[in-house]
């Protein structure tokens, strides 16, 4: 379901969304952001940080606190292309909130390439998760052949700083690691990414060296998907060997890779919600996020509309929390610094409607 109307509830949410406007904080007395699109168009949110650029916002509440965890994104010298080898980020920083609109606390460096023994370079998109007391952050980096691996490292304390373990996860490859930790206290990781992700290399089971540098190269056969398998109760390793989530259209047939407006790119996030399972990605190259319900975690997904509409940059990445009984949708975009590769992170409330959608959100006031 596309929302493009300001009913009675939907202007009330975009109003909550404005009035987060005002919480933008200065970490160290920057410039403030533009306050319209190059379009003239007013942002529905402003960015949660001003001198600092935090992308890929995976959003979670523990012990009543928010915290997110994301890229840091820094300007390299690495010239662009379609496969974001400019995105050169090199350590993770955690940000914390008391409360949504509640001014931010950027922690020191959490984990850094240096400190971690197998990876090279490009930590992308991580994530984070806690058991028993310990708080566990997954990320995805380059080793020293090229390859997107997934690793691991721990802490005492949610923001660190973190320990990598030695090795990365065994039969995890490719970016975007997101953990959801169901009722029963089983956690699953989902994970993937084509093109710059290499997910397309990895079709056979095995890296493809000189597979496709987009996806496999037939529209009319079924999308990739991302992967997903459940942790073991250390937290540390699989339980499982991952396997494809399927995502289907309302005649339950797997999406096509020519169905760019719906298909996987990468951004896998799995949330639940009156007991059903939402799986939220992004579209990439058409630039949605998209949505997805099942009754399992394992799907199949059956494809449900759009969660968020393009934003001003390239990518679109985001994660979905509930805050004290309401749930916000955590995104990116390029405000501050009009740069595909800088990224400011933002948040608006997200809306489920009593049949199981989710109200459309729309980046800019128009």
């Amino acid at each position: 379901m596309i929302w493009t109307g300001f009913g009675r509830t939907a202007t009330a949410v975009a109003a909550a969304a404005i009035a987060l406007a005002g919480c933008a904080a200065t970490e160290t007395g920057g410039s403030p952001a533009k306050p319209r699109s190059a379009e003239g168009l007013r942002y529905l949110g402003q960015p949660l940080l001003q001198d600092i650029y935090i992308a890929d916002p995976s959003a979670h509440v523990f012990d009543g606190r928010i915290y997110v965890y994301g890229s840091h994104d820094v300007d390299g010298t690495t010239p662009e292309d379609d496969l974001g080898s400019h995105f050169e980020m090199r350590d993770y920083r955690v940000v914390s909130f008391d409360r949504i609109g509640g001014k931010p606390t950027v922690h020191p460096v959490a984990l850094d390439v240096r400190d971690v023994p197998w990876a090279e370079k490009q930590m992308w998109a991580p994530d984070a998760a806690r058991k028993n007391g310990r708080y566990f952050l997954y990320f995805p980096a380059k080793d020293r052949e090229g390859v997107f691996r997934i690793g691991v490292a721990t802490s005492d304390r949610p923001e660190g700083p973190f320990k990598a373990e030695p090795k990365p996860i065994e039969g995890a490859y490719s970016i975007d690691p997101a953990v959801f930790t169901d009722g029963d206290g089983a956690s699953y990781m989902v994970f993937g990414g084509i093109w710059g992700g290499q997910l397309q290399r990895w079709a056979s089971g095995r890296f493809d060296p000189n597979g496709s540098n987009t996806d496999l190269g037939r529209n009319d056969a079924p999308a990739l998907t991302p992967r997903i398998a459940r942790l073991r109760d250390d937290m540390l390793e699989f339980a499982e060997t991952p396997r494809p989530l399927a995502i289907v259209d309302e005649a339950g047939k797997p999406l096509l890779a020519g169905d760019h407006d719906r298909r996987f790119f990468e951004a896998a996030w799995i949330h639940k919600h009156d007991g059903l399972y939402y799986l939220t990605y992004s579209t990439g190259d058409t630039h949605f996020i998209a949505y997805a319900t099942s009754r399992s975690p394992y799907g199949p997904f059956t494809y449900r509309g759009r969660v968020l509409a393009p934003v001003q940059g390239w990518t679109t990445h985001h994660s979905i929390v509930e805050v004290g009984g309401r749930w916000y949708l955590f995104y990116h975009d390029t405000q501050i610094s009009g740069r595909t590769h800088l990224r400011n992170m933002k948040v608006t409330p997200l809306v489920h409607e009593p049949d199981g959608t989710i109200r459309t959100i729309d980046p800019f006031v128009r």
